[in-house]
């Protein structure tokens, strides 16, 4: 292309607005990838001037030390269609650009070459895959199929980096240069090459935090209880195995140590700051990490987004300055981080309790219920391996815990207390997959209002909270509703192992104990299938026989113990037994041992890991129905666990590039300023768009009048139905807007004038007319766009009645069959669909079969902002849809997790 072909800088069209982040490299350190601009010249010219001979070689295959003017024009003057260019910068600086023009036609889209340059020092980072992900994007949006790449054979790097990004790649030979070819549609190994990636550099960048060699405290104090001072003593009387620095220009000296000035003057090399200065010198201190090198901040200081408006612009400068140089940050306004690896040991943060070694992560949000959460830790023996307080969280979030606990052995449990879900899509996909191997408890704070702290800079989730409680039951998060169920739950995870099933054995010295816990058992559907009641005298052999006796029952899968001691009895001889038993059995034990709470020194077994109690230790609770209500929940995880992913629900045949182009032309049509509103499909749209996706809607008739009605009738050959279809009566209990089985003109005429009657206003009532469905039992299936969750499907039975009990089943899309088939059946009127009171059954599979439908149509199609199957005739052998409704709007913002990587945007939200 001649220069003269370029647009100019007023001719170019702007690019979407989510094709500019931060992202994270392969080091777990932050970049930024915008699309190239006009005036990047200064900046190409520059980042290629670093560019090694060799590395420029290797992009065009030819010497070419300098670019040309007309060479820099060429390439950033492109026009964000047949011409992309993509560049990554650092600290201000470009360090990689690249590039797909295209170059013809492949099938229905087009073809185009791409091309990427890289820095020299900033090779092997995995900038050249994060470019080749995110122009892939951009090239599925205007419309590219293929990507081709021509690359020398020796340029070994370049080729492997085609090759693992999971497309299928063709390659060929000629003139010394090997082209690849290969399609971008998003396989599933191309995403599932993508999610490790992802995972391998958000593990990579938590690391660091938890293992720093060196750690540097900004804003230290010789002043005795400021945080300061607080933060130096903490780290310092942990035992740190690393090294520790203070920095204070005002003093000359800390705790005996040398105080610097700033973190440059510091010697060595500092992995982790931990920052306690004021608001408004944090920008300052950002900066100067930078330019030493620090891998992250821990920011402990206030006075950001929880303080208003202005705290939230200062929040957003400073994770924005983070990002731009690099450095990944928690906080601000957070407790710290803790680590109680013995060959760590670090305590940075302003608790003064150093939990004991243990097997639980947790990640907490706010700092005050941090050091809450650290005592109540300590105080039941629990133990922890690591520990993060996210403060504000404007960067480091409870994903990217997940993904490091995830590998860290460690770690065999993970508590989480979550105050807000920045990407619940993304926390539902990790989470989904670390439940496989470690099992995740969660307090979830503001689950009825939805709320979210002042602090937090994300969206408030619009989806119902049903939809997100099934968001955590999808993923196998163990969702509790307090601390002290979470500290129930974790105990029994990390001391013992998981229940083979529902069976439970009792066994006690309280007849009245005894009968709550078989009581309390029934309630959250466990079976008692064995109760031993010892009586108030029985000595530690006869706890010892009994428990012996419901270990080895092979109708026992966990066993429940309760003892109270009589008087001037201290209970330490059955306490050896029941830990003797604990640590040899193969299946869950569980006590109510003289009311204690947490795991009681007599109950423990000791772990050469240094942990405070090893694997095998016996739970306590201080009353049995906790026991019990802990108990269920491990037991309804651990049917998760061993329920294997079922096979993906597939739709059957789908022409989802249709349903695109109906959208496409309905958007178009309806303006700019009715798109971004949302538009609603009329009947004949409706019909077109589901019937892409294999969903049959039966055919309604508008009529205006009586003898259209007459006609309507006898065109169909009669047997049908007159309603009302305006939403203000369509929805009555009493059915008065509907009149079935029409088969004549007299019967028509009888029907429209008491539908008349009936109606509030005829003039505005809507009738239409419809065939007579088959009987069966009436249910609804919706799906929704939500700007956090992304889609969204519910099901439940149609009626005022359930709608007002809200009995509706939620999932988040894509679903295996089993999920579908559990949608179904968690409903609580599901009855009415398996021969209630003698009716016959429906069609379940047909149900489930147009569920898996709309959940793929949904999935694939974001701009459906809103889809109702309102009314649906489930019969015994089809399930007719006689009624529905759709509504599309134009996309604003990509899914929060679509096909590439790319960090949580930063918003400045105020909550509502």
């Amino acid at each position: 292309m001649s220069s003269q072909d370029l647009p100019t800088t007023d001719e170019i069209e702007a690019p979407p607005t989510h094709w500019e982040g931060d992202v994270l490299l392969r080091d777990g350190r932050t970049a930024h990838i915008r699309p190239i601009q006009a005036g990047d010249q200064e900046l190409m010219t520059e980042f290629y001037a670093r560019v090694s001979d060799e590395s420029k070689y290797y992009r065009f295959f030819s010497p070419m030390p300098t670019l040309s003017p007309s060479d820099l024009r060429r390439f950033t003057h492109v026009d964000h269609r047949d011409r992309v260019a993509l560049v990554v910068l650092l600290q201000g600086k470009m360090i990689a650009v690249g590039r797909y023009d295209v170059v013809g036609n492949h099938g229905s889209g087009k073809e185009a070459e791409v091309a990427f340059l890289v820095e020299d020092q900033h090779q092997g980072r995995g900038i050249a895959q994060l470019l080749l992900e995110h122009l892939a994007q951009a090239g599925r949006e205007r419309g590219v199929e293929r990507f081709t790449a021509e690359v020398l054979p020796d340029n070994s790097r370049m080729i492997q980096t085609f090759r693992d990004a999971g497309y299928r790649v063709a390659s060929g030979y000629a003139d010394g240069v090997i082209t690849l070819e290969f399609p971008i549609d998003p396989t599933d190994t191309a995403i599932g090459v993508m999610h490790n990636r992802e995972h391998v550099a958000e593990s990579a960048s938590i690391h660091r935090f938890f293992h720093p060699r060196s750690v540097a405290i900004i804003g230290a104090s010789r002043r005795q209880e400021t945080i300061g001072h607080v933060l130096v003593r903490n780290l310092v009387t942990a035992d740190f195995t690393g090294r520790v620095f203070v920095v204070n220009p005002n003093t000359r000296a800390v705790s005996g140590m040398p105080a610097y000035k700033n973190v440059n003057e510091i010697p060595d090399d500092v992995d982790v700051a931990i920052v306690a200065v004021p608001a408004e010198s944090v920008t300052d201190v950002v900066l100067d990490c930078a330019a030493k090198g620090v891998h992250g901040l821990v920011v402990i200081s206030s006075g950001f987004a929880e303080t208003g408006e202005e705290g939230r612009k200062r929040q957003r400068h400073l994770a924005g300055l983070c990002r731009s140089y690099g450095l990944r940050l928690i906080g601000p306004n957070c407790l710290g981080v803790i680590n109680t690896d013995p060959g760590v040991q670090v305590n940075a943060s302003l608790s003064s309790v150093m939990p004991t070694r243990g097997r639980a992560g947790f990640f907490c949000q706010s700092g005050a219920l941090g050091s809450a959460i650290l005592e109540k830790v300590r105080n039941r023996g629990l133990g922890i391996s690591t520990f993060v307080s996210a403060g504000n969280r404007a960067d480091v979030s409870g994903n990217d815990l997940l993904q490091y606990w995830e590998e860290d052995d460690a770690t065999e449990v993970v508590m989480m207390y979550l105050e807000s879900i920045g990407n619940p899509r993304k926390f539902s996909r990790i989470a989904r997959r670390v439940s496989r191997r470690k099992p995740i408890v969660a307090v979830r704070s503001g689950r009825t209002t939805q709320g979210v702290p002042m602090g937090h800079a994300v969206r408030r989730i619009g989806a119902p909270p049903a939809a997100v409680d099934a968001m955590f039951r999808q993923a196998g998060v163990i969702q509790v509703d307090t601390l002290d169920d979470m500290f129930d739950v974790a105990q029994l995870l990390a001391h013992q192992p998981l229940p083979r099933g529902r069976r439970v054995a009792i066994v006690g010295n309280s007849d009245a104990l005894g009968l709550l816990a078989s009581d309390a058992a029934s309630a959250v559907g466990l079976v008692v299938n064995r109760s031993v009641a010892l009586g108030s005298e029985a000595t530690a052999e006869d706890f010892e026989d009994a428990l012996d006796g419901a270990i080895d029952d092979p109708d026992v899968d966990s066993v429940i113990a309760v003892y109270i001691p009589p008087l001037d009895v201290s209970g330490e001889e059955v306490a050896n037994v029941l830990a003797a038993v604990g640590e040899q059995s193969d299946k869950p034990l569980v006590s109510s041992f003289l009311g204690a709470e947490g795991v009681p020194e007599l109950l423990r077994v000791p772990d050469v890991a240094g942990s405070s109690a090893g694997r095998g230790s016996v739970p306590s609770y201080p009353a049995v129905e906790a026991a019990v209500r802990a108990l269920a929940r491990v037991v309804e995880y651990a049917v998760w666990v061993r329920t294997p992913d079922g096979d993906h629900a597939e739709p059957g045949e789908v022409d989802d590039q249709a349903a695109k182009r109906l959208i496409t032309r309905v958007l178009t049509d309806g303006g700019l300023e009715a798109a971004d509103e949302g538009i609603d499909l009329n009947s004949a749209e409706v019909s077109a768009l589901l019937a892409t996706y294999g969903i049959d809607v039966w055919p309604v008739y508008s009529v205006a009048d009586l003898e259209e009605a007459k006609a309507i009738g006898e065109r169909l050959g009669w047997d049908v139905v007159l309603k009302s279809t305006s939403p203000a009566v369509r929805e009555r209990p009493d059915m008065a807007h509907v009149w079935r089985n029409i088969g004549s003109a007299y019967e028509m005429t009888e029907a429209w004038e008491t539908l008349n009657h009936h109606a509030a206003d005829p003039t505005t009532a809507e009738f239409a007319v419809q065939k007579t469905a088959p009987p069966g039992v009436p249910v609804a299936i919706r799906s929704t766009e939500d700007p956090l969750f992304g889609p969204v499907v519910s099901f439940g039975i149609s009626g005022p009645v359930i709608e007002l009990l809200g009995d509706w089943s939620y999932r988040i899309p894509p679903l295996d069959e089993q999920t579908v088939s559990t949608m179904v059946r968690e409903v609580k009127s599901s009855p009415l669909l398996f021969g209630y009171r003698g009716t016959e059954p429906i069609d379940v599979a047909a149900v489930e079969h147009l569920i898996a439908k709309v959940a793929a149509m949904q999935n694939d199609l974001p701009e459906i902002s809103g889809l109702e199957l309102s009314l649906v005739l489930a019969g015994a052998s089809s399930a007719a849809v006689l009624t529905a409704s759709v509504r599309v709007a134009r996309i604003k913002d990509p899914r929060p997790d679509s096909f590439v990587r790319r960090m949580p945007d930063l918003i400045t939200t105020i909550p509502d």
